[in-house]
């Protein structure tokens, strides 16, 4: 019997193309940012060499810390703490602005996790912690659930690794006090996802936003549509 559901978000509970939604947040972004003097293309490769630090750390320091020290380090000329502000303006006002370009809400997902919930089952949200918790809790609600909905979901300031590290989800268990035996990892991208099958956890593959791009052989996973997720979800309870 499993005890807990994790999910990812983006591509999962939220449906979106991924590729898309980067794009398009990076771009709103950049151009909220380039009154402050940012050129927007060095800019953006500065977010991504941030983000790919965070994706590198060894769990030394909070993937916040990470980020900062490598974007402020591109602009030596600058206080970056002075355009914090105006970074948390952007998440508080105009992030919003990228849900309808990218996703919807799909009534398939908020019912496959009632039923999860409704089964007694623990739900804690996996989703990659390069982020800051407003722009998670906004993608969150972007999906059609609220953060309480699950009892904890993973962001830059709460979290010293990243996917596909296993010690990203090492620390999850650690956290909820929960063992891989006990847990079902639910993800659309199998490179970041289906590694916990690894730690012992067990795995579904969601097929609908399905990120497969280093061309893995999918079949041995358990996979399908949310529908195929509640009739597996019965067999492990």
């Amino acid at each position: 019997m499993i005890k807990a559901v994790l999910f990812d978000l983006d591509g999962t509970l939220l449906s979106m193309d991924q590729d898309h939604f980067i794009s398009e947040y990076l771009k709103a972004l950049a151009a909220h940012l380039a009154p402050r003097g940012y050129d927007p293309t060095e800019f953006s490769k500065a977010i991504w060499k941030g983000t790919g630090a965070m994706i590198k750390n060894d769990g030394s320091r909070l993937n916040e810390k990470v980020f900062w020290e490598v974007f402020s380090a591109l602009f030596p000329n600058r206080d970056i703490s002075a355009d914090l502000p105006y970074f948390d303006e952007f998440y508080e006002k105009k992030f919003d602005s990228v849900r309808d370009i990218v996703s919807h809400i799909d009534p398939d997902a908020i019912r496959a996790v009632a039923h999860i919930k409704k089964k007694g089952l623990r739900t804690i949200l996996a989703t990659n912690p390069l982020f800051p918790s407003v722009a998670t809790e906004k993608r969150i609600r972007w999906a059609g659930f609220e953060p309480c909905d699950f009892e904890l979901f993973t962001s830059y300031e709460n979290s010293s690794y990243s996917k596909p590290n296993l010690d990203y989800y090492r620390e999850i268990l650690e956290k909820t006090s929960l063992s891989p035996s006990d847990c079902l990892m639910v993800g659309n991208d199998v490179s970041d996802d289906m590694v916990t099958k690894e730690l012992g956890m067990k795995v579904f593959l969601l097929t609908d936003h399905l990120l497969n791009r280093e061309g893995a052989d999918i079949s041995v996973y358990p996979r399908g549509s949310f529908s195929d997720l509640i009739d597996y979800v019965d067999t492990l309870i």
